[in-house]
């Protein structure tokens, strides 16, 4: 699945302190090599994404999920490319060859990165044209090229071209007096060599295809019962290229598509960080040309003539022998009807704590009083409990002030425009908006500005310093004096991903857990020096200590022979000294169970290092994006929920939040999940030492394990009061 909360890290890796544990080097390598500890940062997201493109080879997937998954790859690789590949390219312009902490200096990794990329988009051609295509054909969903259609379907496509294409079309020749045109960032364009006739004089000409206004997909209706017929927009295009060149002869043509560098670069000393990012999203459309996409039927001239006019070496030019960009292919799996080829929609139910009140809606805020409460998003409606907690506090006539952080949101979403309600009614509205969410900078930038035009406080963080965590603090009058009110999760506030994305979140009135998040809001917002907090883990100062700690404790009470275990669940795992120490508690014999959706540097299951190891990933129709950490020492459990990942970004140049769970219900509920994903057998993979993905699949004797669906199945029986069906229960000393 896709993840838009994917902001990459560009620094290199090796400023971690040197390797003090020579028991990790003997037995990661007898040469003591310590690059032989860590798997390949960006080889290991690329075997992420191709994950998700198993996902659409797998026949078992619905066949609008599967046609899904090769839009999800496609936008994915557009992402990785945009940031990972360009941060690359950057430091070998820049001559920075210094090696990444598995040894592999950049040159090297973007040659291993175009290997592999080639391959899989071999393999994505040949799943769309040769499986996925048919398969849509025979449930009348029909996609063509214009020479498959008949003399009928031609004639009323030119008819259309004529309305409605060729009037938001503009052919641009490259001659004396008429530069090459910039081409934008993921366009798709049509390269053209066109020949006068009368001077027998060849151009190159431009020609967009203009997808921003006009569907990737024109749609042709035929009489029922025949299927409506989708002919892609380049097709109509290129084969209506004598009315764009009148009098002129068409040489040749091909399709093809450039990816720019698109990361932003803030200066840490930045005056005014809104104008500052404003002025770098209006640089990224200019970005250096990172890769060039062409139909692997372009000819040699026309690439060459291609290739040398946007500057790019061969290395950069990837032939794509299909359909290009397929993150298009939304417009297909939107296409109204077809249930059949779905899976059937997870409706998140509202949390039956907030329904034993009087009011006939749910009463988040009386939840809370009585008590922690604990969200699974999808599974858990978004609306009814967070979205509805701000609600609350908004009408409630007690409550003074509401503070919120702002990463990415929707723009529908009505948390947002709660503040300014908020602000309306005379209450102390705070946002937090972190502007260089990347991809989503735009978005905010609307959002702050909305919200400052309203009268809310509006703070954009420190340049250097994104504020990636998560939370919403209300502060109310109570008797004599006040009470927080805090929510901290592991996901944005979105309320279009929190219907796609696994997220947990917490609702307390922990007197502790308050202070903590009020003075990081004090800190953001004012001037001063972190505190040390009471209970909660905060990034930059305290998260990675906070949870090698909690690793070094685990190892403390193994060696005094206790039942000890580590369980962590998490997007990316990529920190050196984090994954050392999990290799020492590995070699203390302490079994820690990982499951990583995306990267993980760490190589688990080799002899002496990390036996005692196990990674898995699961990649399914949700998004798992949840961040838990468990350790088990003598039968008790210290669990945090965190926005955070095992990243140096993330530990080092964010502001991230990690909250304990303390009800020991909340708890329970937490390390059921774990041990169910740990028991999916059938969207997980297992890694090997090697750095290998082994897809899991039943055993003969093994009952099929889903994680997401008996979730699913879970949370549906919860509000109906009805157990899942089967009775199935997690498994391991966790779950205890």
């Amino acid at each position: 699945m896709q993840d838009r909360d994917h902001d990459t890290d560009q620094g290199l890796l090796t400023d971690e302190p040197p390797l003090t544990d020579e028991r990790l080097l003997t037995a990661a390598s007898p040469e003591g090599d310590e690059h032989s500890l860590y798997l390949n940062r960006e080889l290991s997201w690329l075997d992420f994404n191709d994950r998700v493109l198993q996902l659409a080879e797998d026949e078992d997937v619905p066949l609008l999920e599967r046609v899904k998954f090769c839009a999800i790859y496609t936008t994915n690789l557009d992402e990785y490319y945009m940031v990972r590949v360009a941060g690359l390219r950057d430091q070998i312009d820049a001559g920075v060859e210094n090696p990444s902490q598995d040894g592999l200096i950049p040159s090297e990794t973007i040659a291993l990165i175009r290997e592999r990329v080639l391959g899989q988009s071999r393999r994505l051609t040949d799943c769309f044209e040769a499986q996925l295509r048919p398969a849509l054909t025979a449930h009348d969903i029909r996609v063509v090229g214009v020479q498959e259609l008949d003399e009928e379907r031609r004639a009323e496509l030119a008819r259309h071209f004529q309305k409605a294409i060729f009037p938001a079309l503009t052919p641009l020749a490259v001659a004396p007096g008429r530069p090459f045109p910039y081409i934008s960032n993921l366009s798709l364009s049509l390269a053209v060599l066109v020949r006068d006739p009368v001077n027998d004089q060849t151009v190159f000409a431009r020609v967009k295809v203009p997808t921003e206004i006009l569907p990737r997909f024109v749609t042709l209706k035929q009489p029922a019962p025949e299927p409506a017929l989708l002919v892609p927009l380049e097709d109509v295009i290129a084969h209506h290229l004598d009315a764009l060149f009148p009098g002129m002869e068409i040489a040749d043509y091909d399709v093809f598509r450039v990816t720019r560098d698109a990361d932003l670069e803030v200066s840490d000393d930045a005056a005014d960080l809104l104008q500052a990012v404003e002025d770098e999203l209006r640089r990224r459309r200019f970005g250096e040309v990172v890769r060039v996409e062409v139909g692997a039927s372009c000819s040699e001239q026309l690439r060459e003539e291609l290739q040398g006019l946007l500057g790019v070496e061969d290395d950069e030019v990837y032939p794509v022998d299909g359909l290009l960009d397929m993150g298009s292919l939304w417009q297909i799996v939107k296409l109204p009807g077809h249930a059949e080829l779905r899976e059937e929609p997870i409706v998140g139910i509202t949390h039956p704590r907030l329904l034993r009140h009087e009011s006939d809606r749910p009463d988040v805020l009386g939840a809370m009083r009585e008590g922690d409460l604990l969200v699974h998003h999808p599974y858990v409606s978004f609306a009814t409990s967070v979205e509805r907690f701000v609600e609350q506090a908004v009408a409630d006539p007690n409550v003074l002030a509401i503070k919120q952080t702002v990463y990415r949101t929707s723009d529908d979403s009505p948390l947002v425009p709660a503040l300014i309600d908020a602000t309306e009614r005379g209450k102390q509205a705070v946002a937090l908006v972190e502007l260089q969410a990347r991809f989503d900078e735009r978005m905010n930038i609307h959002w702050a500005k909305a919200l400052e035009e309203a009268g809310v406080h509006v703070v954009y963080g420190q340049p250097a310093l994104k504020t990636h965590a998560k939370c919403v603090l209300v502060v109310r009058r109570e008797g004599d004096g006040v009470r927080n009110y805090v929510h901290i999760g592991t996901g944005n506030y979105h309320s279009a991903t929190a219907r796609l994305y696994t997220d947990f979140g917490l609702f307390t009135t922990d007197e502790q857990i308050g202070a903590d998040v009020a003075d990081m809001f004090n800190y953001l917002t004012g001037y001063g020096r972190p505190l040390h907090y009471r209970k909660v883990l905060m990034a930059p100062n305290q998260l990675r200590e906070g949870i090698v700690e909690q690793i070094e404790r685990t190892i403390a009470a193994h060696s005094e022979g206790s039942p000890a275990r580590i369980a962590m669940k998490m997007n990316s795992l990529v920190d050196g000294r984090c994954i050392r120490a999990l290799y020492r508690a590995s070699q203390a014999g302490v079994r820690v169970d990982l499951n990583v959706r995306g990267i993980c540097c760490l190589r688990p299951g080799l002899g002496g290092l990390s036996e005692n190891i196990r990674v898995v990933s699961i990649v399914g129709r949700l998004l798992e994006h949840s961040r838990v950490y468990a350790f088990e020492r003598d039968g008790e459990h210290t669990i945090y929920i965190a926005s955070a990942d095992l990243m140096p970004r993330n530990l080092d140049h964010r502001v991230e939040l990690a909250v304990p769970i303390e009800s020991e219900e909340l708890r329970a509920e937490i390390l059921d999940t774990l041990e169910r994903a740990f028991a999916d057998n059938q969207s997980s993979w297992d890694l090997d030492g090697d750095g290998v993905w082994h897809r899991r699949s039943p055993g003969p004797s093994e009952e099929p394990r889903n994680l997401q669906l008996e979730l699913a199945e879970i949370y549906a029986a919860r509000a109906s009061s009805e157990r899942p069906a089967e009775g199935r229960e997690a498994t391991g000393a966790l779950g205890r």
